[in-house]
């Protein structure tokens, strides 16, 4: 397996709107399911992904606050969209839209995740990254893991709050290209 220390390249990858990348994981984030698409923009061979953290492709950009709202919504049985940078095994980065959903036994328990994503909108991507951008430097202010997300946490509901839009209302904003605070209520 290759070192997970991968330095990010600066190497954007991008893929056609029509493509969706499909993972599934056990309820530890571990994959268990890795389409063509995956394998081929994280550059890893399924050999080396099964088996392994999905956090195996986290690019050092992404916020952990937004990681923890994940968990949260996905541990609560509930779905998340989430755009996410993900660094590839040869330090590519690529973007992607993302739709989480737990996956249920049949006893209504979580058994893991399954996540479909789409490539994203260019203006999305620009938007999102300057909040992400935000998000970072507030957590890189703290040494202690736990203040850093709580002080990302607190950044990211008053800028929530300034745009008078939740979480999801800004992604779905995003998306539909719909800007103005408020407009999605």
């Amino acid at each position: 397996m290759r070192s997970l220390a991968v330095r990010p390249t600066g190497v954007e990858r991008t893929f056609d709107q029509g493509r969706l990348i499909v993972t599934k994981t056990d309820r530890k984030g571990v994959l268990q399911y890795a389409n063509a698409l995956f394998l081929e923009l994280s550059a890893f061979p399924e050999s080396e992904v099964i088996g392994q953290p999905h956090n195996m492709i986290r690019h050092p950009d992404m916020p952990r606050v937004i990681f923890k709202l994940m968990w949260e919504r996905l541990l609560a049985g509930q779905e998340i969209f989430a755009y996410v940078v993900n660094l590839a095994g040869d330090g590519a980065h690529y973007w992607v839209f993302a739709h989480v959903t737990p996956s249920f036994d049949a006893n209504g328990q979580i058994t893991g995740f399954h996540s479909n994503r789409r490539s994203p909108d260019r203006a999305a991507v620009t938007a999102i990254q300057a909040l992400y951008a935000r998000l970072s430097a507030e957590e890189q202010k703290h040494s202690r893991p736990a203040d850093a997300l709580e002080a990302s946490g607190r950044l990211l509901d008053s800028m929530l709050t300034e745009r008078g839009q939740n979480y999801d209302e800004f992604v779905w904003a995003l998306t539909t290209g719909t800007t103005t605070p408020g407009a999605n209520r």
